[in-house]
């Protein structure tokens, strides 16, 4: 069938795989709006599994959701490596079943536990797919897709998966179409900063980062004295107390444990303290955020790879997270949010590494895989 007449004879119908964290699913979305920017008509079928963030992220925004049962790896022998032939052999027959209820023209999987199975099922049905892999170092779901997919991209140039192009990450259009100068003033309001005084806000993502939590609550009174204003996004129930058991208060410092709206963030900041996420780090190269990154200390290394280029192109900092403490925080980051020239320089080198339209591009991959 040609492109013209399978457009002919109906809506084009794309299956979109992945979830688990926001790390997944954030990208997800992203192409799935861009899908329909390009085809009004395109029906959109996101599949996840029943216990993560895609149950609320996904019909949040606007789109069906199917699940299929998580099947998880084992990396050792255990009784759940015996039963991995059986639960992926019904995961892919659950997977089939959801490609042919939804005529599938199109599978696109962004990793997670959920897109093994719908690769395999795919494959087995004939169904084009199209790869998007967020980390430096490719997961495994991906690193199996990417074996039987003409249409592999990747948001890291150093990204090693066969044939991948590089795209960029797919991002909320609040943030890829951020102007952090014309938004600054606004979001400085709305996070309630003092316009005239140096911004630091620190996030440890949305489950937050204890090491991070305590080596921030220890430095607070040299960030005082220095004059920094500091808002602290502390992750969903891990408030810091103080040691009588109420919110830790200090002048200059509010915390909270999450914000709604990452782009207000990014304008206000003028030093952003973080984990080095995929996501995050290429939110911060796209819009030009001074950053220090502290990379996750558990897992495979992903986030210190994540960060590494643009920590190269001096457009970040990067230190690990046994290094953290009051004294680095003191002798690097206090300076660091006293010298304009230095952020600024920092902030042309980040935005100079950034990709604002991976979603367009992305969508575009969709809709060549439709008609090879």
């Amino acid at each position: 069938m040609t492109p013209d007449s399978r457009n002919a004879s109906k809506p084009l119908s794309v299956v979109l795989a992945g979830g688990g964290t926001a790390g997944h699913v954030s990208p997800l979305l992203a192409i799935a709006d861009a899908i329909k920017d390009k085809r009004p008509d395109a029906s959109i079928l996101a599949v996840g599994t029943p216990s993560g963030m895609e149950t609320r992220l996904i019909p949040a925004a606007g789109y069906e959701l199917a699940t299929i049962d998580r099947v998880p790896f084992p990396r050792r022998p255990s009784v759940d490596l015996i039963k991995l032939p059986a639960r992926l052999l019904a995961a892919v027959s659950q997977a089939g079943r959801i490609l042919k209820d939804a005529d599938a023209d199109v599978l696109v999987g962004v990793g997670g536990y959920v897109c093994t199975p719908m690769y395999l099922a795919a494959r087995k049905l004939g169904i084009p797919v199209v790869i998007h892999e967020a980390n430096m170092k490719a997961g495994l779901a991906n690193r199996v897709g990417a074996r039987f997919s003409k249409h592999v991209a990747v948001a890291f140039s150093g990204t090693r998966l066969r044939g991948a192009r590089h795209v960029g990450m797919p991002m909320r259009r609040a943030i890829s179409g951020l102007h952090r100068a014309t938004a600054a003033p606004a979001a400085k309001e709305a996070l309630g900063f003092d316009p005239d005084r140096p911004a630091l806000i620190v996030s440890g993502g949305s489950s937050g980062a204890m090491s991070i939590n305590r080596s921030i609550a220890a430095a607070l009174p040299a960030l005082a004295a220095s004059g920094i204003q500091t808002l602290h996004i502390t992750g969903n129930g891990k408030a810091v107390l103080n040691e009588h058991g109420g919110l830790l208060a200090a002048e200059g410092y509010r915390q909270v444990e999450y914000v709604d709206g990452m782009e207000n963030v990014y304008a206000a900041a003028d030093v952003l303290l973080a984990r080095a996420g995929a996501g995050t780090v290429s939110e911060v190269a796209a819009v030009g955020v001074p950053a220090v990154f502290v990379p996750l200390p558990i897992g495979n290394g992903e986030q210190a790879l994540n960060a590494a280029p643009l920590v190269d192109a001096g457009g970040a900092l990067l230190v690990d997270d046994k290094d953290l403490s009051p004294e680095w925080l003191e002798r690097e980051l206090i300076p660091l949010l006293s010298d304009h020239s230095r952020l600024v320089d920092m902030a042309r080198k980040s935005e100079a590494l950034g990709i604002r339209n991976a979603d367009q591009r992305m969508a575009d991959l969709v809709l060549e895989a439709v008609s090879a």
